[in-house]
């Protein structure tokens, strides 16, 4: 049910419990009667109501209850922004003329004559007995309650949803910038690998090795070389160096000469 429940048109009417009973004589007392109206046609209002029913009775408290609001909406979208009513409840002053009002024009058209914009439009009604407006008050605050229940109840329910999804979104965010750390670091080392893998040393030819070692002995042979010859002069430096005193040794004569 609409939250806007008073805004019923000309007759907002008070849901407060009323004297009920009014004393249509000394002895005699008058009883309220409450007949449901359980379809209202489009544009139809509480005036409408009124006027019609005012033929058969006195008429007190009238009550329509507004259409939901996502019916409202989706007319909004339409490009109508009438609002329209889905039930109602009309107190008559005598419960015995709601009555014979609800036995008599159920299943009736709404309209007398033909041009009428309701003339096409059924009655839906039934008295209720024992109800009075005291409960339609307790009914619609009932009603009112279970809707704010239900309301919150929806709102906590999206604000979950809400945190879950963001929450999801924030892991995924985090597993796609690891996933795309992990691709990086394999690209990375995949690269590596391949200029590792050309990065190789030519095995040497046989020819080549033989150069080599040819090389490595002649370099050898150079060194003995130069030791023998070192030692060729040392020994050649000695020798004459000592040449003097052979001389004097085997040729005496000739060193006093």
């Amino acid at each position: 049910m609409e939250e806007e429940i008073p805004a019923i048109g000309e007759d907002k009417g008070d849901l407060d419990e009323e004297d009920d009973e009014e004393p249509k004589t000394a002895d005699k007392k008058v009883i309220p009667g409450i007949i449901y109206l359980g379809h209202i046609p489009p544009r139809m209002r509480p005036r409408h109501i009124r006027n019609m029913m005012s033929v058969h009775g006195e008429v007190g408290r009238i009550f329509l209850q507004a259409e939901d609001r996502f019916v409202r909406k989706k007319k909004k979208k339409a490009g109508t922004n009438a609002k329209d009513f889905t039930e109602g409840w009309v107190e008559f002053r005598d419960k015995r003329v709601a009555k014979l009002v609800a036995t008599s024009l159920n299943n009736t058209p709404m309209g007398t004559r033909k041009k009428n914009r309701f003339h096409d439009d059924l009655w839906n009604m039934k008295y209720l007995h024992r109800f009075r407006w005291a409960h339609l008050s307790e009914r619609l605050a009932y009603e009112r309650q279970v809707r704010q229940q239900r309301m919150r109840a929806e709102v906590s329910q999206a604000k979950r949803e809400t945190n879950f999804y963001l929450q999801n979104v924030e892991k995924s965010k985090k597993f796609a910038k690891a996933d795309l750390k992990r691709a990086s670091q394999a690209a990375e080392e995949a690269g590596a690998k391949v200029e590792r893998s050309w990065k190789f040393t030519q095995r040497s030819t046989e020819e080549e090795i033989q150069a080599k070692k040819a090389r490595k002995m002649d370099k050898g042979d150079q060194r003995q070389l130069k030791q023998r010859l070192a030692k060729v002069k040392e020994f050649e430096e000695k020798s004459q160096s000592s040449r003097p005193l052979l001389a004097k040794i085997f040729n005496p004569s000739r060193a006093q000469e």
